[in-house]
């Protein structure tokens, strides 16, 4: 199969439309050709193209930052000859110089099918921005490596934030390139928008459901994402940023681990299984132990779990439901500890005054149903089911695989 960035790169015709006009880059650290030269140096190699400009979201164009929310600067990349402006520092949108620095935007970005991924937020920008100042954006489309399946609660009315760019669920299915043409479409977003496809994605398909095992590697497209397991994971493992549970950061594998000193692992699990053992299909779970070198619990003796997804005899594609599960670790360990401090109070992408696990959500409506005693598993799917069921409908016609 070929990615949006090598049609680009191989077929002369897709350029044609380009020639005379000025390009920037919007491309992060796995925006790379199938030969894994970095998109901004395969493309500033064609004589014909004129890279006047690049940007680079959270963790930057070449991935210079570790940690969540470390701001980057603008920098100039004396080789190239061209500015690098960064949507992750002191602004989050571009300014008007920045946008007076090309005619037509590239944007070549791996995203992981989830809502709280800041590249989506970072699109919803640029395609605003590119409206109001009449520049053309064309999408280098990309694989979503979480597939098709699409999961949990819809963001509500008023719950906007960088993690959360619009009304759709934690796992949204969709490709950058659908997930462009859906904000354009619910925003009333009036601007030139081009989406140069994959060719051969085939997002239903064994071992990778999504990503192209085998015949394309994986690149890290933020530092704690190593890997096509944590990817399965992230739609669930994400929330753990908003408790005191550590997500395993610090760990080689960040967000596919959940743990803290003081919970015991085996009676979790246990617990799991008496609550809700159909939440839990599609992949195993494994007590482990583990000592974070940094962040949350950093040089202490974690008990926790694994979630494996990387095996053909366990993983299943259409039943794994990785934002259910969290939700369902959360619940079991409110009720063995109730009085568990759970929820991390702390400014999460300079929101100060709402909770994080809230914000990761979109709405209060998940840490309600975990800290209500008497709210029941079927409670929260039937609030799930509605809107993803919504959300599939709402998304078909934008889907271009």
């Amino acid at each position: 199969m070929k990615f949006g960035i090598d049609r680009l790169i191989e077929e002369a015709a897709l350029r044609r439309p380009l020639a005379g006009k000025r390009i920037a880059l919007l491309a992060h650290p796995a925006s790379t050709t199938a030969d894994l030269t970095h998109s901004l140096d395969a493309l500033a190699a064609l004589p014909e193209f004129e890279l006047t400009a690049a940007f680079g979201p959270q963790h930057g164009l070449r991935g210079d930052k570790q940690d969540n929310m470390v701001e980057s600067g603008d920098e100039y990349d004396a080789r190239l000859g061209i500015p690098v402006f960064s949507l992750y520092g002191e602004v989050r949108r571009p300014t008007a110089e920045m946008m007076d620095s090309f005619d037509l935007l590239l944007v070549d970005l791996q995203d992981l099918g989830c809502r709280i991924y800041t590249f989506i937020t970072t699109l919803r920008y640029m395609l605003e921005a590119a409206a109001d100042h009449g520049k053309a954006v064309w999408l280098l489309d990309r694989p979503n490596p979480a597939g098709r399946p699409v999961e949990g609660l819809m963001l509500r009315d008023g719950w906007e934030s960088f993690v959360g760019a619009g009304p759709m669920p934690m796992r949204h299915g969709l490709t950058l390139g659908e997930m462009a043409l859906w904000f354009i479409d619910h925003f009333k977003i009036d601007v030139e928008c081009e989406v140069i496809r994959m060719s051969g994605w085939q997002p239903e398909s064994a071992p990778g459901y999504g990503w192209p095992l085998v015949e394309r590697t994986w690149i890290n497209p933020s530092p704690n994402a190593p890997n096509l397991s944590m990817a399965r994971c992230y739609a669930g493992t994400v929330m753990l940023e908003g408790t005191t549970l550590s997500e395993g950061r610090g760990t080689t594998r960040p967000l596919e681990l959940c743990g803290a000193p003081d919970i015991d692992a085996p009676e979790l699990i246990k617990t799991l299984y008496e609550l809700s053992p159909g939440w839990l299909g599609g992949c195993r779970l494994r007590p482990c132990w583990f000592e974070p070198t940094f962040h949350k619990h950093a040089h202490q003796l974690c008990q926790g779990i694994q979630i494996h997804v990387d095996s053909e005899a366990y993983y299943r594609h259409g039943e794994f439901k990785p934002w259910r599960l969290q939700a369902l670790v959360f619940k079991a360990l409110r009720q063995l500890q109730p009085d568990y401090p759970l929820w991390r109070d702390f400014a999460y992408e300079y929101e100060f005054d709402r909770l994080a696990i809230d914000l990761i959500n979109g709405s209060g409506l998940l840490r309600e149903w975990v800290d209500n005693p008497d709210a029941s598993v079927e409670d929260l799917d039937a609030l799930a089911t509605v809107d993803e069921t919504a959300w599939y409908q709402t998304t078909e016609r934008f889907k271009l695989y």
